[in-house]
């Protein structure tokens, strides 16, 4: 554990009355709070944070609209990056630059929304030099996850040239950093969004057609027309089942959220007789190599021009009107978070 210091610092609180802190629903507060060394978590490292962003889950934690936040009071925000101030770890130094995606920070964690954060070295990487902070993240989970997606398809066989890739969700944020690395690759990327004002702004990053997410909203087939070699999804449910009737044989479909739902209305009938793939992507607990991995993909992958496109950045404050925005769908791309 690093050695006892007298910090003191500000971060977002998100609380509940005391006799509704162990149970689930129940009013909760998120407050702006003074706080200091003594309210921080177990961890072997301290950060001092300079940036974090919002994904859909930070949504839910903070309007209390999902169950995220399992444990009361506690520091929301599933992502930071940061500078070492403190360091039991032999693997991090004071003055290191590191990232921090998931691990169960921001849900029973103290997460990122916050001037400190202490944090085990083992949920940590360093990040790459070929990023700023705040283009770390306006990569985030969102991106992460994207790239993760993209090695899942590459995994399962889905190469440029075999047909066009569908990305769901298009223009929120894991939406648009698919879309600009698989164009990039060489993919011809389709996508589909609830949102028609974005067509030129997905067109911006790279997809060759953008498609009206009503077409994935019918009751599902077993079987449809064949149309895509792959599938990034984040919707779940009807346009999850929707994407996978309607992708090739051979294909994979890499699934990593629920905006739309948790259900899955499908039938085997893709997988046993068209032999698809259905390639599921966390990105809470991957392990570090591959992590690292994905990071490295990003650096060597991921057009920064377009990445900087498709991010605005706001004060940390604005987290609190930004929150219902991204459940409502209305947030394009990336958001970075500045840490004053």
């Amino acid at each position: 554990m690093p050695a006892a210091t007298t910090n003191q610092f500000n971060g977002f609180l998100i609380s509940k009355d005391a006799n509704q802190a162990g149970t689930p629903g129940g009013a909760q507060q998120i407050a702006w709070t003074a706080l200091t060394d003594a309210d921080l978590m177990p961890g072997d490292v301290d950060v001092a944070v300079t940036h974090s962003t919002i994904n859909y889950k930070d949504g839910l934690a903070i309007t209390g609209k999902g169950p995220v936040v399992r444990r009361f009071p506690l520091i929301p925000g599933i992502d930071f990056t940061g500078t070492v101030i403190t360091s039991g770890s032999s693997e991090f130094s004071v003055g290191d630059r590191v990232i921090l995606n998931g691990w169960g920070v921001g849900e029973t964690h103290h997460g990122g929304y916050a001037q400190i954060a202490r944090v085990k070295s083992d949920w940590l990487i360093k990040a790459p030099a070929a990023f700023t902070p705040a283009q770390t993240m306006a990569i985030g989970t969102a991106g992460y996850t994207a790239m993760l997606c993209v090695l899942a398809l590459e995994a399962h066989g889905v190469a440029p040239g075999a047909g066009p890739v569908l990305v769901t969700g298009a223009a929120g944020g894991v939406g648009s950093v698919a879309v600009t690395l698989l164009s990039r690759l060489g993919h011809d990327v389709h996508a589909a969004t609830g949102r028609p004002e974005e067509t030129e702004f997905l067109k911006s990053l790279g997809a060759s057609v953008v498609l009206d997410r009503a077409e994935f909203a019918g009751t599902p087939r077993p079987l449809a027309k064949e149309r895509f070699a792959g599938v990034v999804d984040v919707a779940g449910s009807t346009t999850l089942a929707n994407a996978i009737s309607m992708t090739r044989y051979g294909g994979c479909v890499a699934a990593c959220g629920l905006a739309a739902g948790m259900d899955l209305p499908s039938s085997v009938a893709p997988f046993i007789l068209r032999g698809i793939t259905l390639a599921g992507v966390d990105s809470v607990m991957v392990p570090k190599p591959r992590r690292i991995a994905a990071y490295d993909r990003l650096a060597r992958d991921l057009d920064v021009a377009k990445l900087d496109a498709l991010t605005v950045t706001h004060p940390l404050a604005d987290v609190i009107e930004l929150a219902p925005q991204i459940l409502a769908g209305k947030v394009r791309g990336r958001v970075v978070l500045e840490v004053g």
